[in-house]
């Protein structure tokens, strides 16, 4: 089902430029109080969690954007809020994104579902009697919206939620090469040439560095070293493969998807409609938003954040019908 989400822009705030970067840049980061956890994995790698202390309420997972990171705002304020709400949240960081560069040469992408699988299976032995959420921005939308639909009915995750996915990965990596966009592909490139240049001597022996350094658009990196690293034919591959729009109608978990129709990181036609989505499927589109922004207002005419608030009223919905079934099963 698709409709109109509630969500209205702060009026000094107008155009998805505006709304992307007060969001990522100006937003008041909240310092977490988290313990780290390290994941040993079978393939000589590691995972890094950051949990927040535990408490009572079901487990929501939390999954970052592309170069994301327990610092990025939109990822440590849901933490913090999520945690006041009696929830006992947790972040799962991508290979290579907590702080220290792991220890194989492939790190991740917009399609590995495989280690979210691995961090589930991984929560529900430490806390099998829990319910489980999970939340997903950006790139993690994409990996969570694409693990739903492969799963299907198998998984035992009560709800989730996706936030400003590229549905779209080809259409998505030309929309950042035009305009004001380019902005963010500039700023995303220097990240991930930061990251070759710490993993360089691991990586020499499979990519051209020197050409990966020279990259200067999502496609000539994606053809140059994600491809090739992580068993594509190419960068075209990558992004067919990669993409979460096919799974979308394989998904039978509550699943609730935000996205902003102005959107500087996607194209508007890449928004799916009715047909693309499963029964399971909200889709809460709204003309404004930018990309992880919706930034509205309150009526001192405070910035506020209307992406977090409607994370919690929908995950509050969620778990409130499991509490009332549960009650009525008991009966």
């Amino acid at each position: 089902m698709i409709r109109n989400a509630d969500f209205k822009p702060h009026p000094w705030l107008r155009g998805p430029h505006l709304q992307t970067l007060w969001a990522a840049l100006l937003r008041r980061r909240s310092r977490p109080n988290v313990s780290r956890e390290r994941l040993e994995l079978e393939d000589g790698d590691f995972l890094d969690l950051s949990w927040m202390p535990v408490s009572p309420g079901p487990v929501v997972l939390v999954l970052h954007g592309l170069e994301g990171s327990l610092r990025s705002p939109y990822a440590a304020n849901l933490l913090t809020t999520l945690h006041a709400r009696g929830y006992h949240p947790v972040l799962m960081h991508f290979r290579g994104c907590s702080g220290e560069p792991n220890r194989l040469p492939r790190r991740y992408h917009f399609g590995d579902t495989g280690d979210l699988d691995l961090v589930r299976r991984h929560i529900r032995t430490r806390f099998a009697d829990k319910p489980l959420a999970m939340v997903g921005f950006s790139l993690g939308g994409n990996v969570l919206l694409k693990w739903l639909g492969e799963t299907g009915n198998a998984t035992d995750v009560a709800g989730a939620v996706a936030v400003s996915v590229p549905f779209n990965l080809h259409d998505a990596a030309d929309r950042l090469n035009i305009g004001l966009s380019q902005i963010y592909q500039y700023h995303l490139l220097r990240k991930l040439k930061a990251s070759v240049r710490s993993k360089q001597t691991l990586l020499t022996p499979h990519v051209d560095i020197k050409k990966v350094l020279r990259s200067r658009s999502f496609w000539e990196f994606d053809d140059w070293l994600t491809a090739p690293l992580h068993g594509f034919r190419d960068v075209d591959d990558y992004y067919t493969r990669a993409t979460s729009l096919p799974y979308l109608q394989k998904i039978e978990t509550p699943t609730l998807v935000l996205h902003a129709r102005d959107d500087p990181f996607m194209l508007p036609q890449n928004v799916p409609d009715e047909t693309a989505l499963s029964k399971s499927t909200l889709l809460e589109l709204s003309d404004a938003g930018g990309h992880v922004g919706f930034v509205s207002t309150l009526a001192n005419g405070t910035p506020n954040y209307w992406l977090q608030e409607r994370i919690l009223r929908y995950l509050d919905t969620i778990f409130q019908r499991i509490d009332v079934a549960q009650a009525a099963s008991r009966r």
